[in-house]
């Protein structure tokens, strides 16, 4: 449905692509989610990193990965749960954060 990718430490979104939902509201909002899981870990003496987190709503799935190489961005993106494939769509983006070049 959209995706946009996030800079995680002021909330904005750098880019974004498709429609459905406010996606400048959802980057901001969802900077929040990255915060808290990330004070969650450290709270917990986790020394590891987030692959992804993945949210799922009735209808559709939203998928957060932050971006390993580029610490601080993170991609947001909105699948509708009916027409699109979960491992497939982590898969691509996975791809898409290996190609990324800033």
């Amino acid at each position: 449905m959209c995706a946009a990718l996030v800079d995680a430490n002021s909330g904005m979104s750098l880019g974004k692509i498709g429609s459905g939902l406010d996606l400048d509201l959802a980057a901001a909002g969802n900077t929040e989610v990255v915060r808290a899981k990330m004070k969650t870990m450290k709270s917990l003496g986790l020394s590891d990193a987030i692959e992804d987190i993945l949210i799922t709503l009735g209808k559709q799935y939203h998928i957060i990965r932050p971006v390993a190489s580029k610490p601080g961005l993170f991609f947001y993106l909105v699948l509708d749960k009916g027409k699109s494939n979960l491992a497939l769509a982590r898969r691509n983006c996975q791809d898409v954060e290996q190609a990324l070049t800033m």
